[in-house]
């Protein structure tokens, strides 16, 4: 008897250690990591809008810029040589395996950057041709981030000429009328989107632009209540409206709107997010260090993530080095404005890995707040951020994201 019940007492003493090592081991609420996807690394079809007013760039792509990229300064890596090739992302095949690539190292979205100048697609052949059609679209989600800056010849550009805007971003009523119709059908509603809540995630990078297309904030959101519509007809629960804030703007001809908190209220977005580092923490040196940039953007963070009445999805950059978008045989300097900005250099996969897990201990340390991050980018070549790999660190920046998020 002595024996049975001393059995007893070790096996509630063992069940009571392992409920308490299963507390401390188990997993972390999950957290969904999106990386922003520039579609610009295909061959545009005849009949479609130019990327460049410059005839001999007809046919090409912007690898040309990342094929022809130098040094501009001591130290200075360029070009970045991609390890899979200059590939045709129109191509689904090629679609696939980044597709495969992301998801297996724990991408779970990719956020395309799209175009659309008042009902004229643009760059558009990446998602529908390429990504739609992959044989394993399904493996991963994707969303919609309207980048409606004015499009900029940029193929490349020579300090000092004339800022040569070839398309306005500013879309009209009538013209957001037809392309919502658009959205939902060829977007929203396949089976792979991204929903949060069961409404469409559908973010906008400009809203001071956004706004002054429809004329007026009341104009803007009776814009913006009717795409939600369409969405519920179409059998969501609406539109989940995402803000891309920024306080430094980049593009030429982009202004900060006075107050980001009351467009949010106003306008009755659902999230709001960022782009890249550097809209928020300048570039005032040449060349700038990424541990030095990381801290600076995390008290952005801390700020904004106290002012604004909804979430704020915090987002991580690989790096930024415009260099690839100057012209090669001219004068370089990080003072002329964009693309002639200063580098993040120092941007290693360790580091790039520190600055994922950060950001994952700080979502997981606000017990009430988003389990949502994004990560810049999957592959701006053109800027020098990138989660493809390169012929330098082959896949340890997506190894780096596997490290930390798979296990979610």
């Amino acid at each position: 008897m002595k024996t049975l019940l001393s059995g007893i007492i070790v096996l509630l003493i063992t069940l009571s250690a392992c409920n308490t090592c299963n507390k401390t081991i188990s997993k972390p609420e999950n957290i969904t990591v999106a990386a922003y996807y520039f579609p610009n690394y295909h061959i545009r079809d005849k009949g479609h809008l130019p990327i460049s007013r410059q005839p001999y760039l007809d046919n090409k792509s912007e690898w040309e810029l990342v094929r022809n990229a130098k040094p501009r300064f001591e130290g200075h890596r360029q070009p970045n040589v991609p390890a899979w090739g200059y590939t045709d992302e129109k191509n689904p095949a090629v679609m696939a395996m980044k597709i495969d690539a992301a998801a297996d190292n724990g991408v779970n979205v990719f956020i395309f950057d799209w175009y659309n100048y008042n009902g004229r697609p643009f760059l558009h052949q990446c998602l529908d041709e390429g990504f739609l059609k992959a044989r394993n679209t399904g493996r991963i989600k994707f969303a919609l981030m309207w980048a409606n800056h004015n499009w900029m010849d940029l193929y490349p550009y020579t300090v000092g000429t004339p800022r040569d805007f070839m398309y306005p971003g500013a879309v009209t009523s009538e013209a957001f009328d037809k392309i919502g119709n658009d959205i939902v059908r060829d977007y929203f509603t396949k089976s792979n989107y991204w929903l949060i809540d069961g409404k469409a995630y559908f973010s906008i990078y400009d809203i001071q632009r956004f706004i002054n297309g429809f004329g007026s904030v009341e104009a803007t959101k009776q814009a913006m209540f009717n795409l939600s519509e369409k969405a519920v007809k179409a059998g969501l629960k609406g539109v989940h409206w995402n803000l891309v804030a920024w306080g430094n703007p980049i593009l030429p001809g982009s202004n900060v709107p006075v107050k980001y908190d009351e467009l949010i209220k106003i306008l009755g977005f659902n999230s709001a997010t960022s782009y890249v580092w550097i809209h928020h923490v300048s570039l005032d040196k040449e060349v700038q260090d990424y541990n030095d940039i990381r801290p600076k953007y995390f008290a952005y963070w801390d700020k904004v993530k106290t002012e604004y009445s909804v979430p704020y999805y915090p987002n991580v950059s690989m790096g930024w080095d415009a260099s690839p978008r100057t012209n090669q045989d001219k004068e370089w300097s990080s003072k002329f404005g964009y693309p002639y900005t200063g580098v993040i250099n120092n941007n290693t996969p360790a580091n790039f890995k520190e600055a994922l897990l950060q950001t994952k201990n700080k979502l997981l340390a606000d017990p009430k707040g988003p389990r949502i991050l994004n990560i810049n980018s999957w592959n701006e070549w053109t800027e020098g951020s990138y989660l493809e790999p390169d012929t330098v660190n082959a896949m340890k920046y997506l190894e780096a994201v596997k490290e930390v998020f798979k296990s979610n």
